[in-house]
C-alpha cells in the first residue's frame, strides 16, 4: 500500500486532500500531519480504519521534522508520496512587520517543506519511485499588497519544485506544484469584505473550492501524471487568465 504524508491536514485544502486520497481507487494509506486534530479528521479515520492516521506536530519546530519522517517510515515503510500543504499567511505591510513573524512564515511555508522533502526523498531515491506535490499560490507570481513574506515563501516553493524535479527525476520521482487562487476557507475568512468582493469578481468561474485543488493534487500523485514533473498547475477559477 502506498503511503502519502499530507501536511496541514486539519482543515481547508489539507483536509480535502486527505479525504480525496482516501476515496481514490489507488487505495492509498494517508498520514495527515497538523497541529490540531478536529472532529472532522477523527471521523475520517473512523471511516477508513487502517488506512488513515493523524499526527499532531508543529512544523515551526524544524528540529523535530527528521524524527517525524523516521517514525512514519518505521511504522509504515518508505513514504511514496508527500504533499507539502502546511502554510501560514500573515497579512501586513513588510515595513512594519515584526521580524519574528517574517521568520515564522518562511520557516513553516518554505524551510519546513525543504527539510521534510530532504528526509522523505531518501526512501524514494532508494525505491526509485515517488511523488512530491508542493502547494504554492497564485500570489507567488501575481503578488498582493501586504503579503510580501508569504509571496516570497511560495515563490521559493516553486523554485524548489523545478530544481528538485531535475535532481529526482532520473530516479522516477516526480515533483510538482499546485497553485490555488483564493479559496473559500478559514484562511480567507479574515480578509476585508470589500477586498474579497474584488477577488471574487476576478474569478470568471467563481472562486475555487478546496476540493478543486485536491483533485489536482490527486492527479499529480496518480499514475496518469507519471510523465509530468517540474510544473505548476493553477487552480484559481480563471483569476489569472
Amino acid at each position: 500500500m502506498k503511503t502519502i504524508l499530507v501536511t496541514g491536514a486539519s482543515r481547508g485544502l489539507g483536509l480535502a486532500t486527505v479525504r480525496r486520497l482516501l476515496d481514490d481507487p489507488q487505495g492509498y494509506r494517508v498520514i495527515g500531519l497538523s497541529r490540531s486534530y478536529p472532529d472532522e479528521a477523527r471521523a475520517l479515520i473512523g471511516a477508513h480504519a487502517g488506512r488513515a492516521e493523524f499526527i499532531s506536530a508543529d512544523l515551526g519546530d524544524l528540529a523535530a521534522i527528521p524524527e517525524i519522517v523516521s517514525d512514519i517510515t518505521r511504522r509504515h515503510g518508505t513514504l511514496w508520496g508527500l504533499v507539502n500543504n502546511a502554510g501560514i499567511g500573515m497579512d501586513g505591510v513588510l515595513a512594519t512587520m515584526h521580524r519574528s513573524d517574517i521568520e515564522k512564515v518562511l520557516a513553516v511555508n518554505l524551510t519546513a517543506p525543504l527539510i521534510l522533502t530532504k528526509y522523505a526523498s531518501r526512501g524514494m531515491l532508494a525505491a526509485r519511485e515517488g511523488a512530491i506535490v508542493n502547494i504554492s499560490s497564485i500570489i507567488a507570481s501575481t503578488g498582493f499588497h501586504g503579503l510580501a513574506a508569504y509571496a516570497a515563501s511560495k515563490a521559493g516553493l516553486e523554485g524548489m519544485t523545478r530544481s528538485l524535479s531535475r535532481e529526482l527525476g532520473k530516479r522516477g520521482i516526480t515533483v510538482n506544484c499546485v497553485a490555488p487562487g483564493y479559496m473559500e476557507t478559514e484562511m480567507t475568512s479574515g480578509i476585508d469584505v470589500h477586498k474579497m468582493e474584488a477577488i471574487r469578481r476576478r474569478a470568471t468561474l467563481g472562486l475555487a473550492e478546496p476540493e478543486d485543488a485536491a483533485g489536482a493534487i490527486a492527479y499529480l500523485l496518480g499514475p496518469e501524471a507519471r510523465r509530468i514533473t517540474g510544473t505548476v498547475i493553477t487552480v484559481d477559477g480563471g483569476s489569472t487568465a
